[in-house]
């Protein structure tokens, strides 16, 4: 055994320290090559990143179009750095349901800037059953002209039964059915990421369960989403819920419920009983979702809120004249009218011909004509096209829903420029900060990073949006910037039309569509097109 003495160690010594030299070395050299270049830097911002994690401070490095980098990192050349200190910064907000189908091709609301100033960078058209039918030219249209956001479009059911069958409220025949399932197919191949139905609309709503099932059908074919404005959202919600889950389980394809609400006085509180059910089908592997707005009050056409198609013995058609006629039907249609009055506080008319009656609740309109509110509500359905805003929720169920993990965030409402005069939902500007801002930051209602992620990552899983959604290296640079203390809506029911504040900056892929707090002329937003599973398997 050789003899350890001191020139030994002092031989191992110097062999060590040179083996640590060399280390250091190659650690420098690492260090070197893994630092990140970049166009863009946002620089030590709180990062909540799409998941639930809590925030962190970091950094984000954008080149191009992606994300290159985020969190902690070696940065190397860098041509613009912005200081976020005291900001969050998150991913762009993704609506996964809005009617901006028609103001998205319009040259004053093209930029859809009531949702860029609510920090969206993808807004999701052709809800409710409804919408522009023509997938391809819609979504061309979109490529050719731009848009303010990125555009993803769902196949509208009503439009496919509407240019099948038209509005008769009858089954479909066998034929029928498999042109529609043509036409579901050709909008899936078109870049459709599902189907919408809006079964309280006409001719939606005509449509029987396995009819709905067999197109969607189709959808799964596809490996798209069932999203839906179920058949009732009050007395008959859990029988509604239930019609959605087996046409999932027919189907096998991911079911998304639109709007979540238990509507009327009568009913609050069952949204707890929604979500239990639904609960237990996802226990079972089902997929299922919902989305949900942050306000007490829905909007959509008197008629459907007062005079719903389901209830009316022959639907809507030429309704005032068949009263007269049948006496039997008016004494039907007044309660029907009464007792849906009273699942309401209280209805704000927002459009109608009338303009006197535009921005007034229906009740001070009856009051201030003299009017029996029946006869009120009948003679504006005579006027047709009334929109209103029915406060129909509490919010003890808007809050637990928020709470619920599988629910997102969305509005429901369509492209708007501001305006002081104009009468609408405040959905349409606010949403998105009234969730973030009222709920999470000023009220803690919702846990901040929850909040975030039901308006990022939660709506990119839904739809399967490849590469948005969330902050990750090589994702699209759809990136928020906001400051917590005024990222806050500013919409009113009494003024609706106001853009939020508290956006420093919004990118899409890398393009600054808010910059400083102030739009762009330019509009970054693109078509967004599934990536379609059945380009060789037509409907048999």
């Amino acid at each position: 055994m050789q003899r350890l003495t001191r020139t030994t160690f002092s031989n191992a010594a110097r062999w060590i320290t040179s083996l640590l030299l060399l280390a250091g070395i190659f650690v420098g050299l690492e260090s070197q090559c893994l630092a990140v270049d970049a166009d863009l830097l946002l620089r030590g911002g709180t990062i909540y990143d799409g998941s639930r994690d809590d925030g962190r401070v970091g950094d984000v490095a954008i080149q191009g179009e992606k994300i290159v980098a985020v969190g902690r990192f070696d940065v190397g050349e860098v041509k613009r750095e912005i200081d976020c200190t005291g900001l969050v910064i998150s991913p762009g907000f993704i609506d996964l349901h809005t009617h901006c189908d028609s103001t998205i091709v319009k040259k004053a609301t093209r930029d859809n800037l009531n949702y860029l100033t609510q920090g969206c960078t993808t807004v999701v058209t052709g809800n409710c059953g409804g919408g522009k039918g023509d997938v391809a030219a819609f979504l061309d249209d979109i490529d050719q002209n731009g848009s303010g956001t990125n555009i993803a479009h769902l196949v509208p059911q009503g439009r496919v039964r509407g240019s099948v069958i038209g509005s008769k409220p009858r089954p479909a025949t066998d034929e029928e059915i498999a042109e529609m399932q043509k036409l579901v197919d050709e909008g899936m191949l078109a870049g459709a990421w599902g189907m919408s139905t809006g079964l309280i609309y006409a001719p939606s709503c005509n449509a029987s369960t396995d009819e709905i099932a067999r197109l969607a059908e189709r959808v799964a074919a596809h490996g798209g989403v069932y999203a839906t404005h179920i058949r009732n959202e009050g007395d008959g919600l859990l029988e509604a819920v239930e019609e959605a889950l087996q046409i999932g389980r027919a189907a096998s394809l991911p079911v998304h419920i639109s709007h979540f609400k238990s509507a009327g006085v009568v009913n609050w509180g069952r949204l707890r009983d929604a979500v239990a059910l639904i609960d237990q089908a996802r226990s079972q592997g089902m997929k299922v979702t919902a989305d949900q707005y942050p306000y007490v009050a829905s909007s959509t056409g008197l008629d459907s809120m007062l005079l719903p198609h389901a209830k009316i013995p022959g639907g809507r058609s030429k309704l005032v004249q068949r009263m007269k006629d049948d006496p039997e039907l008016e004494k039907k249609i007044r309660q029907l009218i009464a007792s849906r009055l009273k699942g309401t506080k209280r209805i704000l008319i927002t459009a109608v011909k009338t303009l006197k009656w535009r921005g007034k609740f229906l009740d001070e309109i009856a009051k201030e004509e003299n009017k029996d509110i029946v006869d009120l509500v009948l003679e504006l359905h005579a006027l047709g096209g009334v929109r209103a805003v029915n406060f129909c929720m509490s919010e003890d169920d808007v809050c637990f829903g928020m709470n619920t993990a599988w629910v997102a965030t969305a509005s429901d409402g369509a492209g708007h420029a501001a305006s002081p005069t104009a009468t609408l939902h405040p959905r349409s500007f606010g949403t998105f900060p009234r969730k973030i801002g009222l709920f999470a930051i000023q009220r803690n209602v919702i846990p901040l990073p929850q909040a975030i992620r039901s308006c990022t990552g939660l709506p990119a899983d839904i739809f399967g949006f490849n590469e948005r959604g969330y902050l990750r290296p090589g994702y699209y640079a759809d990136v928020l910037v906001f400051d917590p203390k005024t990222f806050i809506d500013q919409a009113t029911f009494e003024k609706p039309a106001v853009y939020s504040t508290g956006v420093c900056h919004l990118l899409l892929a890398g393009n600054f569509a808010i910059e400083d707090g102030k739009p762009s002329e330019k509009l970054f937003g693109r078509a967004l097109r599934h990536p379609s599973t059945l380009a060789e398997k037509p409907a048999q």
